[in-house]
């Protein structure tokens, strides 16, 4: 049975539980930016030893996608995320007893990122790619919201239970809810889920000169519009995540409470929200490259913002620069996705998305890593906020030049 053949509701119903899925699995990611403060206090470990366990934990997570991708291209993407949510569960129940920093490298940077990415976006984005052929931009931007949520709602909480409980418990708690809710809710959309490879794309005009079923992901990586969205990926997330990693320490040396600090993480995650829906279903109406572009732009400016703050901050202005952030690094989660989809669609585009967002997981542990790093030998973070702009800049670069390259390619067919 087709995909657009399922009735709209179930469609619809299917796109909200993935996102609450995500929520969790993503909410843990953000979440590390209020546990780097925890362990800073109660260990006194170097910012670049505690950015240096979520770089582990982007690079295996950006490692095991491919792997995952390929799985989700034979396999039925709904069963992963749930073995991936009873692993992530036993993972941060795990993340407890962290007593020193190889076993915060290992059980978090490594078997924590594994269920991450079991339980997260490669399965997340295939499975909603074969129910909406028909409106892909506004269902990922539907369903990557959840991580938005979980910035809303995770972190917050987070820092809550930090404060009431300590770290230990946060960990625990969080691995207990993340079983009680993606591995059940994974089981009713399987069940409910109709067998099937891949959706065939929607009858349009192609992005493209060659077939998409055609493009294995060996062909692919011979083009330039595959390292392009490499390069897109990867300097976007060299950006978005120094910020994401960094922002909350950085506010707290500012004079700013954690509470209030944390609570900026889920104002970027409500503002991602709106980005990301409202992004999504533009981005189904003009040039996907286009709203991608508009997005660097903000996020470019919060990069500004952020970096202003240094001093008093007044609280408008914190609130200000979230909402930048979190308008802006929307697209770099939920847009190159898409844009892979009208290059690379077919059945290997589970590979072919799964080795792409390996420059997600590098520019991810790059610009934390980079951050604290710097911070340690410099005392600042402005250093590391010049070099974020810079990439940001790059990836627009890296997503104009793709933008020509599909034209040409459109104009040659």
């Amino acid at each position: 049975m087709p995909a657009r053949d399922l009735p709209d509701l179930h469609r619809y119903l299917s796109l909200g539980v993935i996102a609450l899925s995500l929520a969790l699995a993503y909410g843990i990611w953000y979440a590390y930016s209020v546990l780097l403060v925890a362990l800073l206090h109660e260990y006194g470990w170097s910012r670049s030893v505690l950015a240096g366990a979520f770089s582990v934990f982007t690079l295996v997570h950006g490692a095991v996608n491919p792997l995952v991708g390929a799985m989700c291209d034979r396999l039925r993407p709904l069963g992963l995320m749930a073995a991936g949510g009873l692993a992530l569960g036993l993972a941060l129940w795990a993340d407890s007893y962290i007593a020193n920093p190889w076993q915060l490298y290992l059980g978090f940077g490594v078997f924590t990122a594994i269920a991450v990415a079991a339980a997260g976006w490669v399965p997340a984005l295939i499975q909603v790619r074969r129910d909406f052929p028909d409106k892909l931009g506004l269902a990922l931007g539907i369903v990557s919201s959840g991580v938005g949520v979980g910035m809303l709602l995770v972190v917050p909480l987070t820092q809550l239970l930090i404060d009431a409980y300590g770290w230990r418990t946060a960990f625990r708690a969080l691995g207990v809810i993340c079983v009680l809710w993606i591995v059940p809710s994974s089981l009713f959309l399987l069940r409910r889920s109709p067998t099937r490879r891949f959706a065939p794309p929607p009858a349009a005009p192609p992005r493209t000169s060659r077939s998409p079923s055609a493009t294995t992901l060996a062909l692919a990586m011979r083009g330039a519009p595959f390292w392009l969205m490499l390069a897109a990926f990867f300097f976007g997330n060299v950006c978005s995540q120094t910020l994401h990693v960094h922002q909350v320490a950085y506010l707290v040396d500012q004079g700013v409470t954690t509470m209030i600090a944390a609570s900026v993480v889920g104002v970027v995650g409500a503002a991602s929200i709106v980005a990301k829906i409202g992004g999504g279903w533009l981005s189904d109406r003009v040039e996907r490259e286009f709203v991608y572009l508009a997005g660097i732009v903000i996020m470019v400016g919060a990069v500004a913002a952020l970096a202003a703050l240094a001093g008093t901050p007044a609280r408008w202005a914190i609130y200000g620069y979230a909402v930048l952030l979190g308008l802006g690094y929307s697209v770099t989660a939920s847009l190159i996705p898409a844009m892979v989809s009208d290059r690379f669609g077919g059945p290997h585009f589970g590979a072919i998305v799964g080795v792409g967002l390996m420059g997600s997981a590098l520019g991810s542990a790059v610009g934390p890593w980079l951050a604290g790093y710097l911070f340690d030998h410099t005392g600042s973070y402005m250093p590391a906020f010049a070099i974020a702009a810079g990439c940001g800049l790059a990836a627009a670069g890296a997503g104009w030049r793709a933008r020509t390259l599909r034209l040409r390619a459109a104009q040659a067919s």
